[in-house]
């Protein structure tokens, strides 16, 4: 995989720690920390993706390529510190990898291990810094794990904190409290969670973490829940590919009341998942969903947008005071392995 910014560079990390939070039996907890350094010019931001779930394989590493965009404004010498254990390890493991290196035996450093003193956990931690400004990539990432609250894995915990100052006493701010992110029980279907967890989504509007908005939803939720499931089939064969799907209409009683759906406009962004973890859409989605007969339902198709892997709907005559959400999810049946 290549990737050429900070922002999808951690995104990929995240997703990562998702999937070994995922294989794990016990519950775990998904960590980002942004840690600025405004004392440096231009101000350093020290980002650390940490996860207690099983060791990390380090070839999942071997096929991350970072080719810079000349036009960013991040400054990263291409470094991540890796450290890494398994329950099943006596030491804990440490190395430098280098993502900018093309040659495969300079890529990865291993440093001295230290030891675990018989204590027994698992986990991974990625650290980098980069010279550059914290806003943006706060609220990059805060919106890509926002949508991945929407899944509500049930063994996975996921929070976001920023921190500013240099000092110990410095500002400390959860933007994605742990404990607003505990799931639903191990019982629940995926689609039962993608439901609830797009529900939890739209009230809040998908563009902050906050509580509901009670300028649109004041008088009580106004929604109408539609879901689905199907299995992926190619020549007769069942290939083990799993589409859910889930779709939210909202509703106001008042369309006169100020509120955030004016800012939405006739658009809906299709939310895309592949394997527990925000994607770009497929293809094949886009033709799956170009080929709904909307009308049926009472909806009028204008128009599909792929935007950098987006996928935008939008609608024709649809009321001022009506907004809609779509959510999306492939994941292979048995998964994880």
């Amino acid at each position: 995989m290549e990737v050429s910014s900070v922002q999808q560079l951690c995104e990929h990390l995240i997703s990562s720690a998702i999937q070994r939070c995922r294989i794990a039996d016990h519950l775990c907890r998904l960590s980002v920390l942004l840690k600025s350094s405004p004392s440096f010019e231009p101000p350093l931001v020290r980002i650390s993706v940490s996860d207690t779930g099983v060791g990390s394989c380090l070839e999942e590493f071997q096929g991350l390529k970072y080719t810079m965009d000349p036009t960013s404004a991040e400054k990263w010498d291409g470094v991540l510190s890796l450290t890494t254990t398994g329950f099943g390890d006596d030491e804990i493991y440490h190395y430098h990898l280098n993502l900018k290196e093309n040659t495969s035996t300079r890529r990865l450093t291993k440093l001295p291990s230290s030891s675990k003193n018989g204590a027994t956990f698992s986990g991974t931690e990625l650290n980098l810094s980069i010279f550059g400004t914290l806003d943006g990539l706060r609220t990059k990432l805060t919106h890509f794990l926002g949508k991945m609250l929407i899944l509500k894995n049930h063994n996975v915990v996921i929070e976001l904190a920023v921190e500013c100052g240099d000092f110990p006493a410095s500002r400390c701010e959860n933007i994605v409290p742990a404990n607003e992110s505990i799931a639903l029980s191990s019982a629940t279907s995926n689609i039962e969670r993608l439901k609830s967890g797009l529900e939890e989504y739209v009230v809040k509007h998908g563009n902050s973490l906050s509580d509901i908005c009670h300028s649109c939803f004041s008088d009580g939720l106004h929604l109408k829940v539609g879901s689905g499931v199907a299995c992926c089939t190619e020549s007769h064969r069942n290939t083990g590919q799993v589409m859910e799907a889930v779709i939210i209409i909202s509703e106001l009683s008042d369309p006169t009341t100020p509120c955030c759906f004016r800012a939405c406009d006739s658009k809906t962004e299709v939310l895309y998942f592949k394997d527990f973890s925000p994607f770009s859409i497929s293809q094949a989605a886009l033709n799956g969903l170009t080929s709904i007969d909307w009308k049926s339902y009472g909806l009028t198709l204008r128009s599909i947008a792929d935007q950098d892997g987006y996928a935008f709907l939008e609608w024709e005559n649809l009321p001022e005071n009506t907004r809609i959400d779509l959510v999306l999810h492939c994941y292979h049946k048995e998964y994880p392995s």
